[in-house]
């Protein structure tokens, strides 16, 4: 099965290479599989077909990419280190790092949450979801970072989805974001829905989409010398949407640092400290981390909660905003 996706280009990535630009727009390829496509001859722009990498891309062009999905009938496990936080016969919690895919897609069949569990678990899974989804009752995104609850049988699947449903799960996030959110403890309650100009984003809407309802509590603004401004905050979701921490912080004006797709693009400064530049450049994704995460276990009936570290990527960057504040 083929599938073509179209994108538009803006003034903003005029003069962009052909690969990094489709390489920020498809969450779930990496450079490498983009440059493959478009060797593959897969890839026009203004219904030319393309075979450099290089190609610069100007505004107005109109790229449109083919992607050949693989057929799959049975996933392969793989070999993959995972962190557990928690296991017994029902349930297991798991640390999921920055940059994993919970389970397969388009382009990654083989390096997904999913592929480490079937190695692991094998068949031991709850298989509610279907065939490319065993065990998995909830997602977060590739590039954040934290807490999954995974079922190791359907009783304890259906008995999850159903608090997911009612959202009774508790669930608390960290994340750094530019500026200072407005107050700066409130609720952010708006209705999301997909982007029509791309698909792969969400968006807030006034008339379409599905409530979505993020509690938020600011722990920490830091103030540095040739740093913008930038907060520690905490966010407990009442809802589950896609990339609903990320599209309401920037919906209030404050994008997390690392999100090249709710963020800001191409920021400019006139002066800024070569430390804090370098982190940020090393950073791989947004800074965010499910750090907890509370519900009604499914046999035993009783609250159980689950904590985690901040990640090595996370505290590179609040410890160097930590040290520096003034």
């Amino acid at each position: 099965m083929n599938k073509t996706i179209k994108f538009l280009i803006d003034g903003t990535h005029s003069g962009e290479r052909l690969d990094i630009y489709l390489t920020k727009k498809m969450a779930n390829f990496t450079r490498s599989s983009i440059k493959k496509l478009i060797e593959k001859k897969n890839v026009k722009v203004n219904d030319q077909i393309i075979k450099a990498p290089s190609k610069k891309i100007k505004h107005n062009d109109q790229i449109l990419v083919k992607i050949e999905f693989e057929k799959v009938s049975t996933l392969s496990a793989k070999e993959i280190k995972l962190e557990i936080i928690y296991e017994d016969k029902d349930i297991l919690i798991i640390n999921k790092p920055q940059g994993m895919v919970v389970h397969p897609g388009a382009g990654n069949f083989k390096n997904t949450l999913v592929n480490a569990l079937l190695f692991k678990y094998k068949d031991n899974l709850s298989n509610i979801n279907g065939d490319l989804r065993p065990g998995i009752v909830h997602r977060i995104d590739k590039n954040t970072s934290g807490l999954l609850v995974v079922a190791k049988n359907n009783f304890s699947h259906y008995e999850i989805s159903k608090q997911f449903s009612k959202h009774s799960i508790k669930r608390s996030y960290k994340c750094l974001v530019w500026g200072v959110i407005r107050p700066l403890n409130g609720q952010i309650k708006t209705l999301i829905t997909r982007s029509k100009k791309n698909r792969k984003l969400m968006i807030v809407s006034e008339i379409n989409g599905k409530k979505a309802v993020t509690n938020y509590k600011t722990l920490k603004v830091f103030n540095i010398k040739d740093v913008p401004r930038i907060s520690l905050i905490e966010c407990n979701l009442e809802t589950g949407r896609t990339h609903q921490i990320r599209v309401h912080l920037s919906y209030k004006g404050a994008s997390l640092i690392g999100d090249d797709q709710y963020g800001k693009k191409n920021r400019k400064y006139k002066k800024i400290n070569k430390e804090f530049l370098q982190n940020l450049n090393n950073l791989k994704g947004q800074c965010l981390h499910a750090q907890s995460i509370e519900f009604i276990h499914p046999t035993k009936k009783k609250i159980v909660k689950f904590q985690s570290n901040l990640p090595i990527y996370f505290k590179k960057m609040f410890n160097f905003l930590n040290n520096h504040t003034s």
